[in-house]
């Protein structure tokens, strides 16, 4: 499997099949990795995979946790379809909705900074046995604690969730997570949204940032505020010059100094690194045109796409007997 995707660049089985070159027919080697897919996840390849990462990966990471989709519009027997927002036909001023599959992705940055994934998890809202997107993100939690021990968190506003930071801070962890404006804030005896103490308050800390790829030049600003959902303090960084609106950042990271503020805002602004690997996912490996049509095969179909990636990105960077080692869609060269 791993080595027909990075050949054929393609999670078809068909594609992967004819880059293997066996001496049986191509319909005899689908149907055998159709098989060993309908098994699900091997778990001691996923332990191992596991080690590689930790070993990639420098010590209290920057965990990423982001929520993608994957869009069948016109499947009609895939297991457990529903209907998810598609993200690439979405705007600011029009949603559209696709029959398809939520992914849950946990992603952090390898010493060279590049992305990799600890956890990724394809779930429909119409499975029989699904109960709660936060169970999901909980076990990508606990797989990162378990893995590093010790690690800061960085997700969007759809995670601005009180039963998020009880989570994270019972298990004492850092985090960094853009709130939501209606999101109520306990500061100085009176219960404010983040949008009143935004009005309130200017950036005064100059950064120069690139975010999404473009520069940008932003002021920050800061302010110790208490979530709802706990009564001890937290920080709230406010970044103005990035978006329409002010970004409105929360963490539990100790702020004693303008530098840490900026830390705390490029922790969040390196989030876009994961739209990057979702990106790659779907266009490199063309991974929303899979056919295989069971929960547990497509999750399988994933964990090898997994497993290609840190691959594809060490192949790029990696030079072997003097010649660099480049990944074509016609195999390696």
């Amino acid at each position: 499997m791993l080595y027909g995707i990075l050949a054929s660049g393609s999670c078809l089985l068909n594609e992967i099949s004819q880059e293997l070159h066996e001496g049986t027919k191509k319909i005899n080697t689908v149907d055998r990795l159709s098989r060993h897919l309908a098994k699900g996840i091997p778990q001691e390849a996923e332990l191992s995979y596991l080690r590689l990462i930790r070993r990639m990966v420098p010590s209290k990471p920057v965990v990423y946790i982001d929520d993608s989709d994957i869009v069948k519009p016109d499947g009609h027997h895939f297991e457990a379809l529903g209907v998810v927002r598609d993200g690439s036909a979405s705007s600011k001023s029009k949603i559209v909705y696709e029959k398809g599959y939520h992914v849950t992705e946990a992603c952090v940055m390898t010493g060279n900074h590049q992305p990799i994934s600890l956890f990724s998890r394809i779930h429909p809202s119409s499975e029989k046995c699904f109960t709660s997107v936060n169970n999901i993100t909980f076990a990508a939690i606990d797989r990162a604690v378990a893995l590093f021990q010790n690690c800061t968190f960085s997700m969007d506003r759809g995670y601005d969730d009180n039963k998020i930071f009880l989570k994270l801070l019972d298990e004492g962890q850092d985090f960094v997570i853009r709130i939501k404006k209606n999101r109520k804030l306990f500061y100085q005896n009176r219960w404010f949204s983040a949008s009143e103490l935004c009005a309130r308050r200017k950036g005064k800390i100059k950064m120069n940032v690139r975010y999404h790829g473009i520069d940008h030049e932003a002021y920050l600003s800061h302010v110790k505020v208490k979530l709802t959902a706990s009564k001890r303090e937290v920080n709230l960084v406010l970044v103005y010059g990035i978006s329409d609106s002010p970004m409105m950042l929360v963490t539990n990271k100790s702020i004693l100094s303008k530098e840490d503020v900026k830390a705390v805002a490029k922790v969040y602004f390196h989030r876009w690194r994961i739209e990057e690997y979702f990106r790659a996912k779907k266009q490199i490996f063309q991974f929303e045109n899979f056919r295989v049509r069971s929960l547990v095969a497509i999750n399988a179909l994933n964990f090898f796409l997994t497993l290609a990636m840190p691959f594809l990105t060490r192949s790029g960077n990696s030079r072997h007997r003097g010649r660099q080692i480049i990944l074509h869609r016609d195999g390696f060269r």
